[in-house]
């Protein structure tokens, strides 16, 4: 397995644990029931699949989660940003340069 595999994945797995998040969220602040329903499985189904692809690999996962914690960041405050229109405050910029460095430096270790 290349260097690049388990970043591909764990990005793959921020990607789908943060936007079935999303989903949630958005079924909970919608009041149509059909669209809340739809919302609540779909985020259920992304999850159950964020659950599938961090477990699936053989990896330490504990070891590669300074990377993950980085990844899930980015992604989660790139989604709340585009799609609920939630720019990042200072506050969160200051703490996430913090978490990327964290990030950096478990890597590293």
């Amino acid at each position: 397995m290349s260097r690049l595999t388990p970043l591909a994945i764990l990005l793959v797995a921020a990607v789908l644990e943060a936007g079935g998040d999303a989903l949630i969220r958005n079924g909970l602040q919608t009041s149509a029931t059909p669209t809340r329903l739809t919302s609540f499985a779909l985020g259920a189904l992304v999850l159950f699949s964020y659950g599938y692809v961090v477990n699936k690999p053989a990896w330490d996962f504990g070891r590669l989660l300074g990377v993950y914690i980085v990844f899930f960041f980015l992604v989660a405050q790139g989604i709340a940003w585009l799609v609920f229109n939630q720019r990042p405050t200072t506050p969160i910029v200051i703490g996430g340069a913090f978490i990327v460095v964290g990030g950096v430096v478990i890597s590293m270790l």
